[in-house]
């Protein structure tokens, strides 16, 4: 099985500030990407997340940790999906700049 996708994005709001907004950012993702991706288990831990989702038929996990200064995304995506890991790296970094970024 291949490694984890990791994605790092940086921001200067603080992990408070951080933290909530990802969490209100999850519910849109939801809305956006409702017929491709589900998540299936959401559980935080101060700010620290562990998720399980399902996309496109496959389950993945993985992990989101919120710093000062910059937010770490890792999921194991399973070896059929790994090859649209460069996509999917994109489309992260973009959507959660995203949720960081919205006022």
């Amino acid at each position: 099985m291949p490694g984890p996708l990791v994605v790092i994005i940086p921001h200067s709001l603080g992990k408070v500030e951080a933290s909530r907004r990802l969490k209100s950012g999850l519910a849109g993702i939801r809305t956006t990407f409702g017929g491709k991706l589900s998540i299936v288990e959401e559980v935080w831990t101060e700010d620290h997340l562990e998720f399980r989702i399902g996309i496109f038929g496959q389950a993945a996990t993985g992990t989101i940790d919120v710093a000062d200064e910059h937010v770490r995304l890792a999921v194991q995506l399973p070896w059929v999906l790994a090859i649209l890991a460069g996509k999917a790296k994109a489309l992260i970094q973009k959507h959660g700049q995203l949720m960081l970024d919205k006022k």
